[in-house]
C-alpha cells in the first residue's frame, strides 16, 4: 500500500473556518452600515442630491397688452406642457397606453414619436395643453404608473378680443415669440426672460425640493395701444357687415384722432382668430390699412385743390369751363359722367368733376402738385412701425406725361393705404398742421408741422362738407347732429393691361365735426359686387354708422343741432 501525503482536514475544522469567514463578512457588512449611517451621511446625502439635482427654468409671462383704457387685449395664463425621457418612457410599453389616452393621441402615434426621437433625453410630446389634459398627466405621474415623464409650466397668449383686434395686436409662436401685429412690432418690450434655479428631482422627476436661485425671471412690459376697444368693435361690426353685404373681396377702416394723431380704430375683413389654428386663406394675416395699397381716385382730388389754393392762382369760387363734359389731353380723353358746364372750384369738389380738377392741375407746375402731394405724405410710409407697412408709390414729377398730371389730379396713377390717406385727411381738420401717427397711446401730444395755410385747410373742410349734402356725392354719410365733410372715390381697378369695366373700389375718406375736428376716417371697400359700387353708395353708409356712434361714445357736442332739429320737426310733420 501506498501511504497517504498528507491528512485532508476535519469535518469540525472546515465548519468553523466557514462560520469564521461568515461572520466577518457579517461584521463588515456592519460596519459598512453603520459607517454610511453615522459616518459619511452627509458625503452619501450630497452624492444623491448631485445625481438629482437639476438646473430648471422659471418661467416668466410677457407683457400685456391693452387698449387705450387699459381693457386687455393680449393676456398670458399659465399652462402646463408634457415633456418626456424616450430612452426611460419607450421601453415601458404598459404607460403608453394610459398616457395616450390622457394626451388625446394615439398610442401608435406617441410610440412613433419616441422611436424617433429614441437618441435624445427630452422631448415635448404635447405644448400648452388644457387644464383637463393636465390633470389627467398629473394623476397619472402620482399614481406612479409611467416614468420619464414630467410637466413643465409654462405661459400661453390668449386674445380677449378675438378676431375684432387681430390685424391690430396679432399672435405669437408655440415659444411666445411675436409673429405679427404690435406682438411682431413690441417684441423687445413685451418679451420676457425666463430664470433658472436647482432643484431636487425624485425618481418620477417631480419637483421635491428647490435648493437655489441661480437667476431671477423678468416679466415683460405692459403695453397701452391707441386704440379704443369701444370705436374698434363698432368699426369692426359695420366694415364686416358691409363686406359680406356687398359680396366684397375685402375692406379697411381707419380712425384717427385730429388732436393726437392716435389709430383709434384700424380693422380689416376678412379677419382671423388669434386663439385658433393659424392655417386657411392666405393672406388673411395682412394689416390690410398699411400693408395693401390703392388708387385713391376722387378722393385725391381735395388734396390737388388744395394746391390750387396754396399757389394763390385759385379760389372756391373760381370759375372752370367743364364743357362739353370731356377734357382731350393728347391722345387720351379725361371724361365727367356728363357735362357740368362752367362751375366753380367748389362745385368741382361737390360734384367730382375730372375734368375740372384736370384743368386745374395742368395749369400748375409739376413741382407744385407733386411738393404738396409729398408733405401729405404720399409715397412714404406713416412710420407708425407697424410690420409690412408700405409707403405706396408717388413719382417723382420730372418723369410725368400731361396725362400722368391730369390722372394724378384725381387718384390714378400713385398707390396709398387706407392709413395713409387717413393721416393726409387730418392735415385737413387739424387746421394745416401735419402730425405723427401712433399706434401706442400718446401721454403728451406731438407737435405737428404746418403744411398748409390754416386758410386752405379750412376752404377745404367747407367744400368737402357741400359734398356730404343733398347736392353731393356721399348724402349717405350724413350724422345726425354733426357736421360732416368728406369726399368719395370711386376707383376702377388696375388688371393686366388696363382697367376693368366693371370692378371697382368703393372708398370714402371723412372728417367730423366740422367746427372743431376730433376724428378723421377713411373707410375702403375692395370690389363690390352687385348694382352698387358708387363711394357714397357703399363706403359712406359704414363711415355715417361708425362716425355716429364713434361721436356719442367720446361725448363729442352736436355741431348742427338746429339743422338736425328742422329735420326731426319735418320729418314729424310728415308721419
Amino acid at each position: 500500500m501506498v501511504k497517504a501525503a498528507g491528512r485532508m482536514p476535519s469535518y469540525r475544522a472546515r465548519s468553523w473556518s466557514l462560520v469564521g469567514i461568515l461572520a466577518i463578512a457579517a461584521l463588515a457588512l456592519v460596519w459598512r452600515a453603520v459607517d454610511q449611517q453615522i459616518f459619511e451621511t452627509d458625503f452619501l446625502q450630497d452624492e444623491g442630491e448631485r445625481r438629482h439635482l437639476r438646473a430648471v427654468e422659471v418661467p416668466a409671462h410677457r407683457g400685456m397688452i391693452t387698449d387705450r383704457t387699459g381693457e386687455p387685449l393680449a393676456i398670458s395664463t399659465p399652462v402646463d406642457s408634457v415633456w418626456a425621457n424616450p430612452r426611460i418612457l419607450a421601453p415601458d410599453r404598459r404607460a403608453l397606453e394610459p398616457l395616450a389616452k390622457a394626451l388625446g393621441m394615439k398610442a401608435d402615434d406617441l410610440r412613433q414619436t419616441l422611436a424617433k426621437r429614441s437618441n435624445r433625453a427630452f422631448v415635448y410630446l404635447k405644448r400648452r395643453i388644457n387644464p383637463e389634459t393636465a390633470a389627467a398627466v398629473s394623476k397619472l405621474l402620482e399614481e406612479g404608473k409611467i416614468k420619464g415623464v414630467g410637466l413643465e409650466r409654462g405661459y400661453r397668449r390668449y386674445y380677449p378680443g378675438g378676431e375684432v383686434f387681430a390685424h391690430v395686436v396679432g399672435f405669437t409662436d408655440m415659444d411666445d415669440v411675436g409673429q405679427e401685429g404690435a406682438e411682431l412690432a413690441y417684441e423687445s418690450w413685451l418679451r420676457s426672460t425666463p430664470g433658472k434655479k436647482l432643484v431636487i428631482r425624485d425618481g418620477h422627476a417631480r419637483v421635491v425640493r428647490d435648493v437655489e436661485s441661480i437667476q431671477a425671471p423678468v416679466e415683460g412690459k405692459n403695453l397701452a395701444l391707441s386704440i379704443d376697444r369701444r370705436l374698434q368693435y363698432l368699426a369692426y361690426r359695420e366694415l364686416k357687415s358691409a363686406v359680406k353685404q356687398h359680396q366684397a373681396q375685402s375692406g379697411s377702416a381707419v380712425i384717427l384722432d385730429v388732436r393726437s394723431g392716435e389709430v383709434l380704430a384700424m380693422v380689416n375683413q376678412p379677419a382671423y382668430n388669434p386663439n385658433g389654428k393659424k392655417g386657411g386663406r392666405p393672406g388673411r394675416f395682412r394689416n390690410r390699412a398699411v400693408t395693401d395699397v390703392f388708387e385713391p381716385g376722387s378722393t385725391m382730388k381735395p388734396f390737388t385743390v388744395a394746391a390750387a389754393l396754396e399757389s394763390g392762382r385759385y379760389q372756391p369760387a373760381s370759375v372752370i369751363d367743364t364743357t362739353p363734359g370731356f377734357l382731350q389731353v393728347g391722345r387720351n380723353r379725361v371724361r365727367d359722367h356728363h357735362n357740368l358746364g362752367v362751375i366753380d372750384v367748389a362745385t368741382i369738389i361737390r360734384k367730382s368733376s375730372n375734368v375740372g380738377v384736370s384743368k386745374i392741375a395742368l395749369d400748375l407746375t409739376g413741382e407744385q402738385l407733386w411738393d404738396l402731394y409729398s408733405k401729405m405724405g404720399f409715397g412714404e410710409t406713416t412710420g407708425v412701425g407697424f410690420p409690412g407697412e408700405v409707403g405706396g408709390q408717388l413719382t417723382p414729377y420730372q418723369s410725368w406725361a400731361r396725362i400722368e398730371q391730369a390722372t394724378l389730379s384725381f387718384g390714378y396713377g400713385l398707390s396709398v393705404t387706407s392709413l395713409q390717406l387717413a393721416r393726409a385727411y387730418a392735415v385737413f381738420a387739424s387746421g394745416g398742421v401735419k402730425r405723427p401717427v401712433s399706434l401706442v397711446r400718446v401721454e403728451q401730444p406731438v407737435e405737428g408741422k404746418p403744411i398748409i395755410s390754416r386758410a386752405t385747410a379750412r376752404a377745404m373742410v367747407e367744400m368737402m362738407e357741400s359734398v356730404v349734402s343733398r347736392e353731393g356725392t356721399a348724402q349717405q354719410a350724413a350724422v345726425a347732429g354733426y357736421r360732416v365733410a368728406g369726399k368719395t372715390g370711386t376707383v376702377k381697378k388696375s388688371i393686366s393691361g388696363g382697367y376693368s369695366e366693371d370692378r371697382y373700389l368703393s372708398v370714402f375718406a371723412g372728417l367730423a365735426p366740422v367746427s372743431d375736428p376730433r376724428l378723421v376716417m377713411v373707410v375702403m371697400i375692395d370690389d363690390p359686387q352687385g348694382k352698387k359700387y358708387y363711394g357714397g353708395e357703399v363706403a359712406a353708409p359704414v363711415f355715417a354708422k361708425v362716425m355716429s356712434g364713434a361721436l356719442r361714445l367720446l361725448n363729442i357736442a352736436p355741431d348742427d343741432m338746429e339743422r338736425y332739429g328742422v329735420r326731426l320737426a319735418a320729418a314729424r310733420g310728415s308721419e
